[in-house]
């Protein structure tokens, strides 16, 4: 605070006898019945106690007084040495998130550099003979090319370093050259391909180009045909992530398998989205023999199901705010009562 620094006795007049400035200290002592002028963020003078606020005093050339009463003696106008942290003190743990508080605490506590991870490179492959890459010019047997963009959107809500590559063809040699293309990438993520379809080429690319596959469907709608695979390297395993081709389940299994390995490779604590319970608005029908994950708008009281569920919808999907999460077998639901969902934020980022 902008004032003058003195001893404790806090009755006085003073004698001004110097200054101290933000980076200009005043290099003497205090004594009894003189002050300092002192500005915020100037060292607080050896000898001084106190510092009294520049509107309680009046000053006549080097003489001041106080306007009114004495302050009680207190030290809320004087930031101690070790306040903030001491030394010894864990300040950042290990898989924190460096960002602008982070690094401000990381130069005041004397480090030019901290130890931190490498950013993870992530590379998109969309993949289908039907995808347009111009969505102003489509033929009728084309749809754009909109999955690419929004992977690549929802893996740059976290700090990676996320490309494209596509849209591919469904041509086995085109799909190799692509996962060779993301060699050095450690997520590579395909859209569409991952299903039992004569076109549906991603499983043999990944054999042919010396992945190994480490599961391949899952028990949730939608989003049924979601494969997991590993290709070993010299520099650590390369992870491959199958989506769906159609947009709403791309989107949803990229919500629960990309977004988590990605905070897991940042170092998060918590790297899976936690839901939220709430109560319905509405009633729901009795989930299936999957675990269903049901667009929804939250309005932080209630949820209420889109009507429109189908998983190639991104209209509905792009007006809802939640998933709302029905566990396999879950009986049908009325309105009031407790569901939990999963909070989508930029069209589906946890």
């Amino acid at each position: 605070m902008d004032g003058y620094a003195v001893t404790a006795d806090l009755s006085g007049p003073w004698r001004v006898i110097g200054e101290s400035a933000a980076g200009h200290p005043y290099e003497a002592s205090v004594g009894a019945g003189e002050a300092v002028r002192i500005s915020t963020g100037a060292m607080l003078p050896e000898g001084a106690q106190a510092v009294i606020l520049q509107e309680d005093l009046a000053r006549e050339g080097q003489q001041i007084t106080l306007t009114g009463e004495a302050p009680e003696p207190s030290h809320r106008h004087i930031r101690r040495c070790g306040m903030d942290f001491a030394e010894g003190r864990e300040l950042l743990a290990a898989g924190t998130s460096i960002g602008p508080a982070q690094a401000a605490l990381g130069i005041a506590a004397g480090h030019r550099h901290l130890p931190v991870r490498r950013i993870p490179r992530v590379t998109v492959i969309d993949s289908g003979d039907e995808l347009s890459t111009d969505p102003e010019f489509c033929a009728s047997h084309q749809v754009p090319a909109s999955n690419g963009v929004m992977l690549v959107a929802m893996a740059r809500s976290l700090p990676v370093d996320a490309n494209r590559v596509g849209p591919v063809a469904d041509k086995l040699d085109d799909l190799i050259a692509a996962f060779e293309q993301a060699s050095d990438s450690d997520v590579i993520v395909t859209s569409g391909g991952a299903s039992v379809g004569d076109h549906d080429l991603v499983r043999p690319a990944l054999e042919a180009w010396g992945a190994q596959l480490d599961f391949w469907r899952v028990a949730i709608k939608p989003g049924k045909p979601l494969l997991v695979a590993t290709r070993q390297r010299a520099t650590g395993p390369q992870i491959v992530i199958g989506l769906p081709g159609n947009p709403v389940s791309s989107l949803v299994t990229a919500y629960h398998f990309l977004l988590p390995v990605l905070r897991a490779l940042l170092g998060a604590s918590r790297p899976i989205p936690q839901p939220v319970a709430t109560r319905l608005s509405a009633p729901l029908p009795a989930a299936g023999s999957r675990r269903e994950f049901l667009r929804g708008y939250w309005n932080g009281e209630t949820v209420c199901a889109n009507p429109l569920q189908d998983s190639g919808a991104l209209a509905s999907l792009a007006a809802s705010n939640v998933l709302i999460d029905r566990p396999i077998g879950a009986p049908a639901a009325n309105a009031g009562d407790v569901v939990e969902v999963f909070l989508l934020q930029n069209g589906g980022i946890a």
